[in-house]
């Protein structure tokens, strides 16, 4: 599901963006085609435990990068990247309380995948926008 359009520019970021697309489109599609309940559930836990590592670990690297270039809305970005943190967390209570029905689990791959497109697709483009705007150039 990874567009050029999603591309900001940063090599690291856009690698890690990448990254997240790929695990997330291979879930999506073990969401709607995996017919074993207990092998898509093993999978969802997979993808969660990825999610909570990788994610701290690519959003750590983004909010680095834009405090290296004075990136002037870091504080707006760090907040939505904890909102982020915090509902991953919260599936992975309801995971571990055995709340996930098919019903949530669609819910959760629809969730990841629109927060993606949308925060990849508008928010960091503008980390990318402001280095041009600075004379500097994205890779």
């Amino acid at each position: 599901m990874w567009k050029d359009k999603y591309r900001v520019g940063v090599d690291l970021i856009d690698e890690q963006h990448k990254e997240l697309f790929n695990r997330l489109s291979t879930f999506i599609q073990i969401v709607q085609n995996e017919d074993n309940w207990d092998d898509k559930l093993d999978r969802v836990k997979e993808t969660m435990e990825f999610l909570q590592d990788y994610v701290v670990y690519h959003f750590n690297d983004e909010e680095a990068y834009q405090e290296e270039i004075g990136y002037p809305d870091i504080e707006n970005h760090k907040k939505i990247h904890a909102e982020f943190k915090q509902g991953i967390n919260d599936y992975v209570k309801l995971l571990e309380q055995g709340g996930f029905t098919q019903e949530k689990i669609q819910e959760l791959s629809a969730k990841l995948m629109t927060w993606l497109i949308m925060h990849v697709g508008r928010m960091d483009q503008k980390i990318g926008e402001y280095v041009k705007s600075k004379g500097g150039e994205v890779q």
